[in-house]
C-alpha cells in the first residue's frame, strides 16, 4: 500500500511541480552556467548507494571541502541557494526518486557514505527500508541550519549534537511505521513550514501517543538546547568526522 501511494502521488505531484521547477532551474543557470540539478551519492535501502536529485542550491564544486553538515552561514550557498532552502524547494526533485522506488515519501532522511561509515550497529536498521523526502527528525530538525550556525566543524557538531537524536527518531519511525503515521508526518511536514511551533507541538502528541521514551519527547518539543549524546548503540559521543 505504501509502494501505490508513492507512486501514484509522485506522478501528481511531479505534475503540480514541473512549472516550478522548470523555473528555478532557468534561474540557477543564470547564476552561473552550470547545471541547476545536485545529484550526489546517498546511501539507500540495503545500504546501496543512489543518487538523489535536489535544485542546487549551492556554488558549482561545493562537495570539494567535504562538509557534509550546512549552516545556515555557510559560504558556499548562493543568494537565491538562500531562499531554495528557507522553503525546502531543493528538496521537490526527489519525486522522482520516489517515483524510480529508490525513496519513499516518508521514511529516515538519506546520509552520504562517509558518515553512514560511522554507523553503530544499531543505526544500521536505518538501512532497513526506503529513505524519504520526510520523517519525524526531519521535522525536529527543519531548523538545522541555525543549529549548526557558528559551529567551528559542523560535521563534528553534527555527529555530537543532531546524529544521536536523528538516528534514535529514525529507529522509532521504523518500529512504528504504518500509513496513517505517514500520513501525520506528511500533514505535519507542510505545517512546519507555515507555523513551526504548531507542528512541534502537534508532533508531540503523536509520538507521545506511540509510546516515545521520555528522552525522544523532551527533543521533539525543542525547547531546550540540544546537548552532546552518544548516537544509540554507541556509548561515547562521536570525536572525530567520517572520511
Amino acid at each position: 500500500m505504501k509502494r501505490v501511494f508513492d507512486i501514484v502521488f509522485a506522478l501528481l505531484g511531479l505534475t503540480a511541480v514541473s512549472p516550478v521547477l522548470f523555473v528555478l532551474c532557468f534561474l540557477i543557470w543564470l547564476q552561473d552556467r552550470h547545471s541547476p540539478l545536485y545529484t550526489p551519492k546517498r546511501m539507500g535501502r540495503g545500504e546501496i548507494p543512489y543518487r538523489i536529485i535536489k535544485i542546487r542550491s549551492m556554488v558549482v564544486r561545493a562537495d570539494d571541502s567535504n562538509v557534509d553538515s550546512t549552516a545556515n552561514n555557510d559560504p558556499r550557498i548562493t543568494h537565491l541557494g538562500q531562499l531554495i532552502r528557507r522553503f525546502k524547494l531543493d528538496e521537490l526533485p526527489q519525486l522522482w526518486n520516489v517515483l524510480t522506488g529508490e525513496m519513499s515519501f516518508v521514511g529516515p532522511r538519506p546520509n552520504v557514505e562517509r558518515e553512514t561509515r560511522l554507523y553503530s550497529r544499531e543505526e544500521k536498521r536505518l538501512f532497513s527500508v526506503r529513505p524519504g523526502i520526510t520523517d519525524i527528525a526531519s521535522i525536529v530538525f527543519a531548523d538545522l541550519g541555525a543549529t549548526l550556525e557558528g559551529k567551528s566543524d559542523p560535521n563534528i557538531a553534527y555527529n555530537q549534537i543532531v546524529r544521536p537524536y536523528k538516528s534514535r527518531l529514525g529507529l522509532f519511525y521504523i518500529d512504528h511505521a504504518s500509513l496513517w503515521l505517514d500520513l501525520q508526518l506528511l500533514w505535519l511536514t507542510a505545517l512546519n513550514a507555515i507555523n513551526r511551533r504548531a507542528a512541534l507541538d502537534r508532533l508531540y502528541g503523536v509520538v507521545v501517543r506511540l509510546g516515545a521514551t521520555p528522552e525522544l519527547v523532551k527533543v521533539v518539543r525543542r525547547s531546550e538546547a540540544l546537548e552532546p549524546a552518544p548516537p544509540p548503540g554507541m556509548t561515547e559521543i562521536v570525536t572525530t568526522r567520517g572520511n
